[in-house]
């Protein structure tokens, strides 16, 4: 037997609920694994056509973000403190400012953040979806990524206006299809559209409607945020006589195709209606506690939803959603308790995730015959240092940032902290750039 690429020396979770597996070794031929178990039972006489020996370090699969705004990365260190929405706030650059140029540049340093923590593949929504894609996706993760749909002006929400604007609408969605077209089903997997509803009181009921048949005639799920605002509640209130939840049950949007990110404020009927439909539900527990809030998981969970993990925008750190996501679930509940421990946080962050992705039964674990997507984290520093149980060290202790290498349908992306099929330099560079332009020019509108 020759492998394409051999992981060898390495403690390998296989998947969330797996035994660890010590001196493990991963053999991958045409992007899947081939061999996965201990390196003593590899077939005698085999080879690697490249060889990647990891003593020291922790595999597991690769990590899911089902929901992420690459572009926002320009308010990252000020959007944080400045309450909800800030991307709409007067002063903050926003989506309608950014340029094609600078939608590339920003995507593009967005993504390789994710890559870099251990995101091998990333649902992302914003603007210029067509040129951000493909750009994203040439880093080396798997990119599902759609333009924002909505048929109400966001320039009128920040003064509390929703305005609405039904032909902009059906450019976004003829937009929508055009990228599904272009994108979804890729190569390898490698790149997908989830049309991206933006939120129910940036959509009227109607073309939520439109935007629901357009999914089931193509065939793609559909992505939105929900309830992830007291002014989202009370607009839908206002304008329908209901609750978010309760609008795209009535639109038939609430099923176990949707993944809706948030999820916060829901009441306890909201919750007995998205778990019975089986959501997807898009846990952001950072960006959340950030702005003083929290989605009852725990709740959500119980009724039937399946939770899956993201980090939004402002940073890309799904080992820290992870560590953030089991504590704010205990925090829900006021105990630690036998079906809230680090392994159903893996498991969102990757079965779940894939399965929310379409993927289930190709991502989300290291198995013969799934796609070879792994991580593998660098458990030798200090503060990783012991390690009796290696997934409760990494999910109580790890950080992004301890990620050494990525692969991705068997390619080394990222190798020894480094990517492999870009200059990060150079992508922090433009990146930068593209931010200090648009802080600019948001700045010089008031």
């Amino acid at each position: 037997m020759t492998y394409d690429l051999l992981v060898t020396g390495c403690t390998l979770l296989p998947d969330a609920f797996a035994a660890p597996i010590a001196d493990a070794a991963i053999g991958i031929v045409g992007g899947r694994f081939a061999f996965v178990g201990p390196r003593s039972a590899l077939p005698p006489g085999a080879t690697a056509k490249e060889t990647l020996h990891a003593p020291g370090h922790v595999c597991l699969p690769g990590l899911v973000n089902v929901h992420t705004h690459t572009i926002l990365c320009m308010v990252r260190g000020v959007a944080e403190d400045m309450g909800f929405a800030p991307a709409y706030t007067p002063g903050v650059p926003q989506g309608q400012m950014v340029t094609e140029e600078e939608a590339v540049a920003l995507a593009r340093l967005g993504a390789l953040e994710a890559l870099l923590f251990g995101s091998t593949l990333i649902n992302d929504t914003y603007v210029h979806t067509a040129l951000t894609l493909p750009a994203m996706a040439d880093l080396g993760l798997r990119v599902f990524s759609c333009n924002r749909i909505h048929d109400v002006s966001f320039s009128g929400i920040a003064h509390g206006r929703w305005e609405v604007d039904a032909a902009g609408g059906e450019a976004r969605l003829a937009e929508a299809e055009a990228l599904v077209a272009k994108f979804h089903g890729g190569a390898a997997a490698r790149t997908g559209v989830q049309l991206a509803a933006h939120a129910p009181d940036t959509c009227t009921p109607g073309f939520l409607r439109r935007i629901g048949e357009t999914s089931r005639r193509l065939g793609v799920p559909v992505q939105t945020h929900l309830a992830q605002s007291k002014v989202e509640v009370a607009h839908i209130r206002e304008r329908d006589g209901m609750t978010p939840a309760e609008l795209l049950e009535d639109v038939g949007l609430l099923d176990n195709r949707l993944v809706a990110a948030h999820c916060i404020h829901l009441t306890e009927s909201d919750i007995a209606r998205v778990g019975r439909a089986g959501v997807q539900v898009a846990h952001i527990p950072k960006g959340n506690a950030t702005g003083g809030t929290f989605a009852p998981t725990r709740a959500l969970v119980d009724a039937g939803a399946k939770l899956c993990l993201a980090t939004d925008n402002m940073h890309a750190d799904m080992v820290e959603a992870m560590r953030w996501g089991l504590n704010m679930g205990r925090i829900q509940r006021g105990r630690v308790e036998d079906d809230w421990q680090p392994e159903h946080l893996l498991a969102a962050a990757t079965l779940n995730g894939a399965a929310a992705m379409g993927l289930g039964g190709e991502l989300g674990a290291v198995r013969e015959g799934w796609r070879a997507d792994l991580v593998l984290v660098n458990m030798a520093r200090p503060h990783l240092v012991p390690h009796p149980d290696p997934l409760g060290t990494l999910v109580h202790n790890a950080h992004g940032r301890d990620v050494a290498h990525v692969v991705v349908e068997g390619e080394v992306v990222v190798r020894n902290g480094r990517p492999t099929k870009c200059d990060m330099d150079q992508v922090c560079a433009e990146g930068a750039r593209a931010a200090a332009a648009l802080w600019a020019r948001a700045r010089a509108s008031l």
